[in-house]
């Protein structure tokens, strides 16, 4: 199976190398980058990635190429997914498909009645601290949920240029943890109420975002979530998560280089967190495109779809005008 990858900034190159390393017969037939600087190409080439182009319409118009990957930057992903539908490729897009919920629902309607499959990048749904919590609520280890509990929090905050584009905290950060209360809970969300402070930086908040937030969600069976986020843990990347329910709780904690602990008269010691995204989660990148895959070959619905895509920005749109009016906000009131 050929595939052909468009943008290989950061995370293009996360999923290049992931596939490249652990996703069995699939071929990077080329890949497409704004500007291949000095770097990109020794990059490409130690990749063995000969088949390079400067415009991705090379990509979509190549008979040979079964699926792309979308990994530009977020304000081309609508307007890349929908030139890919028309070109009648497979497509694997990173999220959020767009700030525009409008874009989004467009790129949903020119999916009806094809049989193009389309997943969306929240890979966290295939790590497996996450992907156990999720199986221990479907045997009914938990009952029935009533709190559900997500801390995330980055080792240190992006650049300001990056903050200029990203749509804020809700879109390009919590959008992780929206989706996984919808995974976890298998419910969708009602209602939320997000607070917000700017503690980190101030150059954040100059550019109208936050970097410090709490956001309290009600579900459709009247269970509640919490959401804590961060852009700066001085310890590590902080990703833990708690359901409590009828019949208990269960969670999980964080990833650390090794299990080691150390106790002496000074006390009881152990590693600190994983220090960033990608030592987390990179086996579970390659997993969804391992999933992608397969549903591409077997002829079988995504795990991840643009409707899950859709609602997990309602949810940061939700957040971000809760946090603006300092009111709860039904996410009946952000549907165009």
């Amino acid at each position: 199976m050929n595939i052909g990858i468009i943008g290989v900034g950061r995370i293009g190159k996360v999923h290049t190398e992931s596939i490249s390393k652990y996703v069995k017969d699939v071929k990077i037939k080329s890949v497409y980058n704004f500007i291949w600087d000095d770097a990109t190409v020794e990059w490409a080439n130690s990749m063995g990635l000969t088949e390079r182009c400067d415009d991705y319409h090379q990509i979509l118009q190549d008979p040979d190429i079964d699926a792309v990957l979308i990994c530009t930057s977020t304000d081309t992903h609508a307007k890349i997914s929908l030139e890919a539908i028309e070109a009648n490729k497979h497509i694997f897009c990173e999220k959020p498909v767009d700030h525009d919920i409008k874009q989004i629902i467009a790129v949903k309607n020119a999916l009806d009645g094809k049989n193009i499959k389309y997943q969306v990048g929240f890979n966290r749904r295939f790590d497996a601290n996450y992907r156990a919590i999720r199986v221990a609520i479907e045997d009914d280890k938990v009952g029935k949920i009533y709190l559900m509990t997500i801390t995330s929090r980055d080792p240190a905050p992006p650049s300001i240029d990056y903050i200029k584009v990203s749509g804020g905290l809700y879109l390009d950060m919590a959008i992780h943890d929206f989706d996984m209360v919808r995974y976890l809970s298998g419910e969708e969300v009602v209602e939320v109420y997000a607070a917000g402070s700017v503690l980190i930086d101030k150059a954040i908040g100059a550019e109208g975002d936050i970097d410090t937030s709490i956001v309290t969600l009600k579900l459709a069976s009247g269970a509640l979530a919490v959401i804590d986020n961060s852009r700066k843990s001085v310890y590590g990347y902080d990703q833990r998560a708690e359901v409590f329910g009828s019949k208990g709780s269960v969670m999980i904690g964080n990833n650390t280089k090794s299990s080691i602990v150390m106790s002496n008269d000074s006390g009881v010691t152990k590693e600190k967190p994983l220090h960033f995204f990608l030592e987390r989660y990179m086996l579970a990148y390659a997993e969804e495109i391992q999933a992608f895959i397969h549903a591409v070959k077997s002829d079988t619905p995504t795990p991840v779809t643009i409707t899950d895509g859709l609602n997990a920005v309602i949810i940061a749109k939700a957040a971000q005008l809760s946090y603006r009016e300092n009111r709860p906000v039904a996410l009946q009131e952000i549907m165009p």
